[in-house]
Protein backbone atom coordinates (compact mmCIF):
# COMPACT_ATOMS: atom_id res chain seq x y z
CA UNK A 1 0.00 0.00 0.00
CA UNK A 2 1.52 3.80 -0.87
CA UNK A 3 0.97 6.13 1.53
CA UNK A 4 -1.29 8.97 -0.42
CA UNK A 5 0.22 12.03 0.63
CA UNK A 6 4.13 10.71 -0.55
CA UNK A 7 3.04 8.57 -3.72
CA UNK A 8 2.16 11.26 -6.00
CA UNK A 9 5.56 13.43 -6.88
CA UNK A 10 4.02 16.82 -6.06
CA UNK A 11 3.57 15.81 -3.05
CA UNK A 12 7.02 14.89 -2.01
CA UNK A 13 8.58 18.06 -3.58
CA UNK A 14 6.36 19.99 -0.80
CA UNK A 15 7.43 17.05 1.62
CA UNK A 16 11.11 18.30 0.92
CA UNK A 17 10.17 22.09 1.10
CA UNK A 18 10.51 24.38 4.00
CA UNK A 19 6.57 25.43 4.03
CA UNK A 20 5.75 21.55 3.52
CA UNK A 21 7.90 20.99 6.96
CA UNK A 22 5.79 23.63 8.96
CA UNK A 23 2.55 22.48 7.50
CA UNK A 24 3.53 18.32 8.11
CA UNK A 25 4.61 19.27 11.62
CA UNK A 26 1.03 21.54 11.99
CA UNK A 27 2.74 24.92 11.71
CA UNK A 28 0.09 27.17 11.08
CA UNK A 29 1.26 28.59 7.47
CA UNK A 30 1.49 31.78 8.40
CA UNK A 31 4.36 30.51 11.06
CA UNK A 32 6.07 28.73 8.36
CA UNK A 33 6.26 31.40 6.19
CA UNK A 34 7.42 34.50 8.34
CA UNK A 35 10.19 32.02 10.08
CA UNK A 36 11.15 29.13 8.07
CA UNK A 37 13.12 26.18 9.36
CA UNK A 38 15.87 24.94 7.76
CA UNK A 39 15.49 20.95 6.53
CA UNK A 40 17.28 18.91 8.12
CA UNK A 41 19.38 16.56 6.31
CA UNK A 42 22.31 14.35 7.33
CA UNK A 43 24.80 12.87 4.24
CA UNK A 44 25.95 8.80 4.37
CA UNK A 45 29.13 8.35 2.13
CA UNK A 46 31.60 11.17 2.03
CA UNK A 47 33.37 10.18 -1.93
CA UNK A 48 33.60 12.62 -4.57
CA UNK A 49 30.07 12.60 -5.31
CA UNK A 50 28.83 13.86 -2.04
CA UNK A 51 30.40 16.43 -2.41
CA UNK A 52 28.21 18.31 -4.58
CA UNK A 53 24.96 17.48 -2.32
CA UNK A 54 27.49 18.97 0.33
CA UNK A 55 28.42 22.28 -1.50
CA UNK A 56 24.58 22.44 -2.57
CA UNK A 57 23.38 22.62 0.96
CA UNK A 58 25.92 24.44 2.88
CA UNK A 59 25.86 27.36 0.00
CA UNK A 60 23.24 27.54 -2.47
CA UNK A 61 20.76 26.43 -0.40
CA UNK A 62 22.14 27.39 2.87
CA UNK A 63 18.70 29.17 3.86
CA UNK A 64 16.27 26.15 3.01
CA UNK A 65 18.76 23.62 4.12
CA UNK A 66 21.02 22.28 7.16
CA UNK A 67 23.79 19.78 6.70
CA UNK A 68 23.79 18.11 10.58
CA UNK A 69 25.45 15.26 10.17
CA UNK A 70 28.08 13.19 7.88
CA UNK A 71 28.41 9.17 8.11
CA UNK A 72 31.33 6.87 6.01
CA UNK A 73 33.20 4.04 7.12
CA UNK A 74 36.93 6.02 6.64
CA UNK A 75 37.69 8.89 9.35
CA UNK A 76 40.34 10.35 7.25
CA UNK A 77 37.38 11.35 4.95
CA UNK A 78 34.95 12.51 7.40
CA UNK A 79 37.25 14.65 8.50
CA UNK A 80 37.96 16.40 5.17
CA UNK A 81 34.64 16.77 4.60
CA UNK A 82 34.10 18.38 8.04
CA UNK A 83 36.88 20.98 6.75
CA UNK A 84 35.37 21.52 3.27
CA UNK A 85 32.41 23.10 5.87
CA UNK A 86 34.75 24.90 7.14
CA UNK A 87 35.74 26.76 3.48
CA UNK A 88 32.01 26.95 2.41
CA UNK A 89 31.57 29.22 5.69
CA UNK A 90 29.50 26.55 7.43
CA UNK A 91 29.36 24.80 11.12
CA UNK A 92 30.79 21.46 10.29
CA UNK A 93 28.71 19.02 10.85
CA UNK A 94 28.52 15.62 13.47
CA UNK A 95 30.60 13.07 12.18
CA UNK A 96 29.63 9.32 12.39
CA UNK A 97 31.37 6.33 11.79
CA UNK A 98 29.08 3.80 9.34
CA UNK A 99 28.38 1.69 12.40
CA UNK A 100 26.85 4.42 14.01
CA UNK A 101 24.17 5.05 11.74
CA UNK A 102 21.31 4.54 13.99
CA UNK A 103 22.96 6.81 16.67
CA UNK A 104 23.71 9.40 14.15
CA UNK A 105 19.34 9.21 13.12
CA UNK A 106 18.16 9.46 16.65
CA UNK A 107 21.02 12.34 17.93
CA UNK A 108 21.08 14.55 15.10
CA UNK A 109 17.38 13.69 13.84
CA UNK A 110 17.91 14.60 10.01
CA UNK A 111 14.94 14.62 7.84
CA UNK A 112 16.43 13.73 4.84
CA UNK A 113 19.19 11.22 4.05
CA UNK A 114 21.40 11.45 1.43
CA UNK A 115 22.79 8.62 -0.05
CA UNK A 116 25.80 8.21 -2.07
CA UNK A 117 27.78 4.96 -0.43
CA UNK A 118 28.76 2.25 -2.44
CA UNK A 119 26.18 1.21 -5.16
CA UNK A 120 25.82 -2.09 -2.99
CA UNK A 121 25.17 -0.90 0.63
CA UNK A 122 22.57 1.60 -1.01
CA UNK A 123 19.70 -0.63 0.37
CA UNK A 124 21.26 -1.18 3.56
CA UNK A 125 20.60 3.20 4.43
CA UNK A 126 17.54 3.77 2.39
CA UNK A 127 15.84 0.89 4.07
CA UNK A 128 16.86 1.78 7.22
CA UNK A 129 16.34 5.17 7.04
CA UNK A 130 13.24 4.93 5.90
CA UNK A 131 12.53 3.04 9.20
CA UNK A 132 13.91 5.25 11.42
CA UNK A 133 11.33 8.09 10.04
CA UNK A 134 13.26 9.67 7.63
CA UNK A 135 12.98 10.58 3.69
CA UNK A 136 15.47 8.98 1.49
CA UNK A 137 17.53 11.07 -1.58
CA UNK A 138 19.33 8.32 -3.20
CA UNK A 139 22.44 8.63 -6.17
CA UNK A 140 21.73 6.09 -8.66
CA UNK A 141 21.79 3.35 -9.32
CA UNK A 142 18.78 2.71 -6.45
CA UNK A 143 20.79 -0.45 -6.01
CA UNK A 144 22.18 -3.22 -7.47
CA UNK A 145 20.33 -6.31 -7.62
CA UNK A 146 15.86 -7.17 -7.43
CA UNK A 147 16.34 -8.52 -4.07
CA UNK A 148 17.88 -5.63 -2.92
CA UNK A 149 15.58 -3.70 -5.15
CA UNK A 150 12.91 -5.49 -3.41
CA UNK A 151 13.86 -4.62 0.58
CA UNK A 152 13.37 -0.97 -0.80
CA UNK A 153 9.99 -1.41 -2.20
CA UNK A 154 8.64 -3.21 0.69
CA UNK A 155 10.58 -0.87 2.99
CA UNK A 156 8.31 2.32 0.97
CA UNK A 157 5.55 0.77 1.29
CA UNK A 158 5.46 -0.43 4.93
CA UNK A 159 7.09 2.73 6.53
CA UNK A 160 5.37 5.41 4.02
CA UNK A 161 8.49 7.70 3.85
CA UNK A 162 9.44 8.92 0.54
CA UNK A 163 12.60 8.12 -1.60
CA UNK A 164 13.92 10.18 -4.49
CA UNK A 165 16.27 8.76 -6.86
CA UNK A 166 18.14 11.68 -8.74
CA UNK A 167 18.43 10.91 -12.54
CA UNK A 168 20.11 14.64 -13.40
CA UNK A 169 20.09 13.39 -16.82
CA UNK A 170 16.37 13.97 -16.98
CA UNK A 171 17.01 17.88 -16.36
CA UNK A 172 20.47 18.02 -19.05
CA UNK A 173 18.80 20.66 -21.18
CA UNK A 174 19.81 19.55 -24.71
CA UNK A 175 17.88 16.06 -23.06
CA UNK A 176 14.99 17.39 -22.17
CA UNK A 177 14.63 19.04 -25.75
CA UNK A 178 14.61 15.52 -26.81
CA UNK A 179 11.73 14.91 -24.18
CA UNK A 180 9.66 18.41 -25.37
CA UNK A 181 9.89 16.80 -29.53
CA UNK A 182 8.79 13.50 -28.19
CA UNK A 183 5.77 14.72 -26.38
CA UNK A 184 4.63 17.15 -28.96
CA UNK A 185 4.01 14.62 -31.54
CA UNK A 186 6.27 15.98 -34.43
CA UNK A 187 7.04 12.05 -35.10
CA UNK A 188 4.28 10.25 -33.68
CA UNK A 189 4.57 7.45 -31.66
CA UNK A 190 7.78 5.63 -30.93
CA UNK A 191 8.49 2.04 -32.67
CA UNK A 192 12.00 1.45 -31.91
CA UNK A 193 15.40 3.06 -30.21
CA UNK A 194 18.31 2.87 -31.40
CA UNK A 195 21.28 3.99 -28.38
CA UNK A 196 24.67 3.90 -28.57
CA UNK A 197 26.86 4.54 -25.63
CA UNK A 198 30.60 5.35 -25.87
CA UNK A 199 33.52 5.88 -22.73
CA UNK A 200 36.64 6.69 -23.58
CA UNK A 201 39.56 5.29 -21.97
CA UNK A 202 40.08 7.99 -19.69
CA UNK A 203 36.80 7.97 -17.96
CA UNK A 204 35.65 4.36 -18.79
CA UNK A 205 38.95 2.82 -18.07
CA UNK A 206 38.35 4.32 -14.58
CA UNK A 207 35.49 2.31 -13.59
CA UNK A 208 37.97 -0.55 -13.79
CA UNK A 209 40.50 0.94 -11.39
CA UNK A 210 37.99 1.38 -8.55
CA UNK A 211 35.05 -0.67 -6.56
CA UNK A 212 33.41 -0.32 -9.59
CA UNK A 213 35.43 -3.34 -11.23
CA UNK A 214 33.61 -6.21 -9.09
CA UNK A 215 29.66 -6.70 -9.43
CA UNK A 216 29.74 -7.79 -5.77
CA UNK A 217 29.65 -3.58 -5.33
CA UNK A 218 28.51 -1.80 -8.59
CA UNK A 219 26.02 -4.59 -10.26
CA UNK A 220 28.80 -3.53 -13.07
CA UNK A 221 28.29 -1.26 -15.69
CA UNK A 222 24.96 -2.29 -16.85
CA UNK A 223 23.32 -1.09 -13.65
CA UNK A 224 26.00 1.49 -12.06
CA UNK A 225 26.59 3.55 -15.34
CA UNK A 226 24.00 2.32 -17.81
CA UNK A 227 20.51 3.09 -14.85
CA UNK A 228 21.50 6.95 -16.39
CA UNK A 229 20.66 5.44 -20.02
CA UNK A 230 17.86 3.40 -19.50
CA UNK A 231 16.46 5.75 -17.24
CA UNK A 232 16.65 8.21 -19.92
CA UNK A 233 14.97 5.74 -22.52
CA UNK A 234 12.02 4.85 -20.00
CA UNK A 235 11.66 8.33 -19.46
CA UNK A 236 11.25 9.56 -22.91
CA UNK A 237 9.12 7.14 -23.97
CA UNK A 238 7.18 7.08 -21.11
CA UNK A 239 7.03 3.34 -20.84
CA UNK A 240 8.37 0.50 -18.61
CA UNK A 241 10.45 -1.98 -19.55
CA UNK A 242 9.00 -6.10 -20.22
CA UNK A 243 11.58 -8.28 -21.57
CA UNK A 244 15.60 -7.77 -21.77
CA UNK A 245 18.04 -9.62 -23.80
CA UNK A 246 21.58 -9.07 -23.72
CA UNK A 247 25.57 -10.59 -24.30
CA UNK A 248 28.21 -9.14 -22.85
CA UNK A 249 31.68 -9.87 -22.26
CA UNK A 250 34.98 -8.29 -20.83
CA UNK A 251 37.41 -7.95 -23.94
CA UNK A 252 39.48 -4.86 -23.98
CA UNK A 253 40.69 -4.65 -19.90
CA UNK A 254 42.03 -7.97 -19.58
CA UNK A 255 45.57 -9.61 -18.98
CA UNK A 256 46.02 -10.61 -22.39
CA UNK A 257 45.37 -7.06 -23.39
CA UNK A 258 48.05 -6.09 -20.71
CA UNK A 259 50.64 -8.29 -22.77
CA UNK A 260 49.68 -7.01 -26.05
CA UNK A 261 49.99 -3.40 -25.19
CA UNK A 262 53.89 -4.64 -24.17
CA UNK A 263 53.33 -4.54 -20.78
CA UNK A 264 54.15 -8.02 -18.45
CA UNK A 265 51.74 -6.58 -15.50
CA UNK A 266 49.08 -6.80 -14.73
CA UNK A 267 50.21 -5.27 -11.26
CA UNK A 268 48.47 -4.05 -7.96
CA UNK A 269 48.14 -0.58 -8.73
CA UNK A 270 49.75 2.45 -10.57
CA UNK A 271 51.37 4.05 -7.21
CA UNK A 272 53.34 1.02 -6.41
CA UNK A 273 53.80 -0.18 -10.39
CA UNK A 274 57.36 -0.93 -11.82
CA UNK A 275 55.94 -0.08 -15.20
CA UNK A 276 53.97 3.46 -14.89
CA UNK A 277 56.90 4.75 -17.28
CA UNK A 278 55.42 2.71 -20.06
CA UNK A 279 51.53 2.47 -19.35
CA UNK A 280 49.02 4.92 -21.18
CA UNK A 281 46.82 3.61 -18.57
CA UNK A 282 49.21 5.06 -15.47
CA UNK A 283 47.17 7.45 -12.50
CA UNK A 284 49.68 9.39 -10.85
CA UNK A 285 47.32 9.88 -7.26
CA UNK A 286 50.09 12.07 -5.53
CA UNK A 287 49.91 14.59 -8.67
CA UNK A 288 45.91 15.33 -8.46
CA UNK A 289 44.98 16.96 -5.02
CA UNK A 290 41.63 15.87 -4.78
CA UNK A 291 42.71 12.73 -5.71
CA UNK A 292 45.22 12.92 -3.21
CA UNK A 293 43.51 13.93 -0.35
CA UNK A 294 39.90 12.07 -0.91
CA UNK A 295 41.79 9.05 -1.58
CA UNK A 296 45.88 8.52 -1.37
CA UNK A 297 46.12 10.28 2.13
CA UNK A 298 43.79 8.08 4.12
CA UNK A 299 44.07 4.90 2.74
CA UNK A 300 45.66 3.64 5.86
CA UNK A 301 41.79 3.69 7.36
CA UNK A 302 40.21 1.48 4.91
CA UNK A 303 43.20 0.09 2.83
CA UNK A 304 41.01 1.45 -0.81
CA UNK A 305 42.81 1.62 -3.33
CA UNK A 306 41.67 4.35 -6.15
CA UNK A 307 44.36 3.54 -8.90
CA UNK A 308 44.17 -0.04 -9.31
CA UNK A 309 45.38 -1.51 -12.16
CA UNK A 310 42.69 -1.47 -15.33
CA UNK A 311 44.22 -4.96 -16.29
CA UNK A 312 44.05 -7.10 -13.24
CA UNK A 313 42.65 -10.55 -13.38
CA UNK A 314 40.02 -10.16 -10.73
CA UNK A 315 37.94 -7.65 -12.50
CA UNK A 316 34.60 -9.42 -13.24
CA UNK A 317 32.46 -6.14 -14.47
CA UNK A 318 31.92 -6.03 -18.48
CA UNK A 319 33.45 -3.68 -21.11
CA UNK A 320 31.44 -4.36 -24.32
CA UNK A 321 27.22 -4.90 -23.79
CA UNK A 322 25.02 -5.20 -26.33
CA UNK A 323 21.09 -5.20 -25.08
CA UNK A 324 17.60 -5.53 -26.46
CA UNK A 325 15.15 -4.17 -24.36
CA UNK A 326 11.11 -4.59 -24.83
CA UNK A 327 8.33 -1.93 -23.59
CA UNK A 328 4.83 -1.85 -22.38
CA UNK A 329 4.45 0.40 -25.13
CA UNK A 330 5.13 -1.92 -27.94
CA UNK A 331 8.67 -0.05 -28.29
CA UNK A 332 11.60 -1.98 -28.68
CA UNK A 333 15.36 -0.32 -27.56
CA UNK A 334 18.55 -2.22 -28.95
CA UNK A 335 21.45 -0.66 -26.74
CA UNK A 336 25.13 -0.77 -26.52
CA UNK A 337 27.63 0.27 -24.44
CA UNK A 338 31.33 0.13 -24.69
CA UNK A 339 34.04 1.52 -22.27
CA UNK A 340 37.10 1.88 -24.35
CA UNK A 341 36.10 4.20 -27.41
CA UNK A 342 37.95 7.10 -29.31
CA UNK A 343 35.42 10.06 -27.56
CA UNK A 344 32.88 10.08 -25.29
CA UNK A 345 29.28 10.68 -25.30
CA UNK A 346 26.41 9.05 -27.42
CA UNK A 347 24.28 8.85 -30.53
CA UNK A 348 20.19 7.94 -30.37
CA UNK A 349 17.63 7.80 -32.78
CA UNK A 350 13.70 7.28 -32.24
CA UNK A 351 12.44 5.73 -34.79
CA UNK A 352 8.17 7.13 -35.16
CA UNK A 353 4.63 6.25 -37.23
CA UNK A 354 5.60 10.17 -38.39
CA UNK A 355 9.49 10.23 -38.83
CA UNK A 356 12.68 9.57 -36.91
CA UNK A 357 14.65 11.86 -34.01
CA UNK A 358 18.39 11.71 -34.30
CA UNK A 359 20.15 12.82 -31.44
CA UNK A 360 24.05 13.17 -30.31
CA UNK A 361 26.30 14.66 -27.55
CA UNK A 362 30.04 14.25 -27.01
CA UNK A 363 31.09 14.78 -23.78
CA UNK A 364 34.03 16.37 -22.43
CA UNK A 365 36.96 14.04 -20.77
CA UNK A 366 36.38 13.64 -17.17
CA UNK A 367 37.76 11.99 -14.33
CA UNK A 368 36.12 11.11 -10.78
CA UNK A 369 37.59 12.92 -8.11
CA UNK A 370 39.71 15.35 -9.90
CA UNK A 371 38.37 18.91 -11.07
CA UNK A 372 37.13 18.01 -14.13
CA UNK A 373 33.41 18.47 -14.89
CA UNK A 374 31.39 15.25 -15.02
CA UNK A 375 29.00 14.70 -17.81
CA UNK A 376 30.46 18.39 -19.23
CA UNK A 377 29.02 18.54 -23.06
CA UNK A 378 32.05 19.50 -25.14
CA UNK A 379 31.61 22.53 -27.18
CA UNK A 380 29.57 22.27 -30.38
CA UNK A 381 29.05 19.17 -28.68
CA UNK A 382 24.99 18.97 -29.28
CA UNK A 383 23.06 18.01 -32.63
CA UNK A 384 19.43 16.91 -32.99
CA UNK A 385 17.79 16.48 -36.13
CA UNK A 386 14.16 15.95 -36.90
CA UNK A 387 13.44 13.82 -40.12
CA UNK A 388 9.70 13.41 -41.21
CA UNK A 389 8.58 10.28 -43.06
CA UNK A 390 8.28 11.85 -45.99
CA UNK A 391 10.06 15.52 -46.40
CA UNK A 392 12.97 16.95 -45.77
CA UNK A 393 15.07 17.06 -42.58
CA UNK A 394 15.91 19.72 -39.65
CA UNK A 395 18.43 20.62 -37.88
CA UNK A 396 17.47 21.41 -34.31
CA UNK A 397 19.17 24.34 -32.17
CA UNK A 398 19.99 22.59 -29.09
CA UNK A 399 18.72 23.83 -26.10
CA UNK A 400 21.87 24.94 -23.84
CA UNK A 401 23.26 24.59 -19.88
CA UNK A 402 26.43 24.76 -18.19
CA UNK A 403 28.04 23.19 -15.60
CA UNK A 404 28.04 19.17 -14.54
CA UNK A 405 25.73 16.82 -16.43
CA UNK A 406 25.41 19.28 -19.42
CA UNK A 407 24.02 21.57 -16.99
CA UNK A 408 21.56 19.09 -15.07
CA UNK A 409 22.79 19.41 -11.69
CA UNK A 410 21.79 22.47 -11.24
CA UNK A 411 18.24 22.24 -12.27
CA UNK A 412 17.78 18.85 -10.63
CA UNK A 413 19.14 20.24 -7.03
CA UNK A 414 17.09 23.64 -7.46
CA UNK A 415 14.00 20.91 -7.68
CA UNK A 416 15.81 19.57 -4.56
CA UNK A 417 16.13 22.18 -1.78
CA UNK A 418 13.68 25.34 -2.92
CA UNK A 419 10.32 25.80 -1.48
CA UNK A 420 8.85 26.24 -4.09
CA UNK A 421 10.46 24.86 -7.36
CA UNK A 422 9.27 25.62 -10.84
CA UNK A 423 6.17 23.57 -12.77
CA UNK A 424 7.70 20.79 -14.82
CA UNK A 425 5.34 19.63 -17.50
CA UNK A 426 8.28 17.20 -18.33
CA UNK A 427 7.93 15.18 -14.76
CA UNK A 428 11.79 14.92 -14.37
CA UNK A 429 11.74 13.99 -10.80
CA UNK A 430 12.27 10.15 -10.22
CA UNK A 431 11.19 8.59 -7.23
CA UNK A 432 11.84 4.67 -6.26
CA UNK A 433 9.34 3.29 -8.63
CA UNK A 434 11.58 4.69 -11.65
CA UNK A 435 14.73 4.18 -9.53
CA UNK A 436 13.77 0.22 -9.75
CA UNK A 437 12.23 0.14 -13.56
CA UNK A 438 15.95 1.57 -14.84
CA UNK A 439 17.93 -0.95 -12.06
CA UNK A 440 15.64 -3.77 -13.11
CA UNK A 441 17.08 -3.48 -16.79
CA UNK A 442 20.57 -3.92 -15.70
CA UNK A 443 20.19 -6.56 -13.59
CA UNK A 444 18.14 -8.24 -15.92
CA UNK A 445 20.96 -8.25 -18.38
CA UNK A 446 23.21 -9.55 -16.10
CA UNK A 447 21.35 -12.59 -15.71
CA UNK A 448 21.47 -12.61 -19.34
CA UNK A 449 25.26 -12.44 -19.78
CA UNK A 450 24.92 -15.41 -16.86
CA UNK A 451 22.53 -17.62 -18.29
CA UNK A 452 22.17 -16.84 -22.23
CA UNK A 453 18.00 -16.81 -21.48
CA UNK A 454 15.62 -13.72 -22.08
CA UNK A 455 14.43 -12.13 -18.74
CA UNK A 456 10.34 -11.16 -17.75
CA UNK A 457 11.00 -8.15 -16.02
CA UNK A 458 7.46 -8.28 -14.70
CA UNK A 459 8.35 -11.35 -12.61
CA UNK A 460 11.72 -9.80 -11.09
CA UNK A 461 9.87 -7.88 -7.79
CA UNK A 462 6.29 -7.65 -6.36
CA UNK A 463 4.54 -4.27 -5.73
CA UNK A 464 6.15 -1.91 -8.51
CA UNK A 465 3.99 0.22 -9.57
CA UNK A 466 3.93 2.53 -12.53
CA UNK A 467 5.67 5.63 -12.33
CA UNK A 468 4.63 9.09 -13.23
CA UNK A 469 5.34 9.98 -16.74
CA UNK A 470 4.25 13.39 -18.91
CA UNK A 471 1.65 12.41 -21.78
CA UNK A 472 3.28 11.27 -24.80
CA UNK A 473 1.39 10.51 -28.00
CA UNK A 474 -1.08 8.02 -28.48
CA UNK A 475 -0.10 4.32 -30.26
CA UNK A 476 -3.20 3.58 -31.03
CA UNK A 477 -5.19 6.91 -32.52
CA UNK A 478 -5.48 7.97 -36.28
CA UNK A 479 -2.26 9.13 -37.98
CA UNK A 480 -2.42 11.67 -41.32
CA UNK A 481 -1.76 9.70 -44.00
CA UNK A 482 2.23 10.30 -45.34
CA UNK A 483 2.68 12.37 -48.52
CA UNK A 484 3.02 10.20 -51.76
CA UNK A 485 6.44 9.42 -52.48
CA UNK A 486 7.43 10.57 -56.20
CA UNK A 487 8.72 8.09 -58.46
CA UNK A 488 11.00 9.01 -61.06
CA UNK A 489 11.65 7.26 -64.14
CA UNK A 490 14.97 5.40 -64.78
Amino acid sequence: MESPQLTDRRAFLKTVSVAGVGLALGTPAATAQSAPRRRRYAIVGVGSRSRMYQDAIEKTYAQHAELVAICDLNPGRLGGAAKRSTANGATPPATYAHTAFDRMVAEKKPEVVIVTTVDATHDDYIVRAMELGCDVVTEKPMTTTPEKCQRILDARARTGRACRVLFNYRYSPPRTQVKDLLMSGEIGDVLSVDFHWLLNTSHGADYFRRWHGQKKNSGGLMVHKATHHFDLVNWWLGAVPVSVTATGKRAFYTPAMAKRFGLTGPHERCHTCPEKSKCGFYMNLAENRGLKELYLDHESHDGYFRDRCVFRPEIDIEDTMNVVVGYDSGATLSYSLNAFNAWEGYTIAFNGTLGRIEHTIVEQVYVNGTDSVQGGIAEKGVRTRVIPLRGAPRDIEPWSGTGSHGGGDKLMLDELFLPQPPADKYLRAADERAGAYSMLIGASANRCFATGQPVDVTRLVTGLKRPEYAPMPSSTGPLPMPARAGLRSG
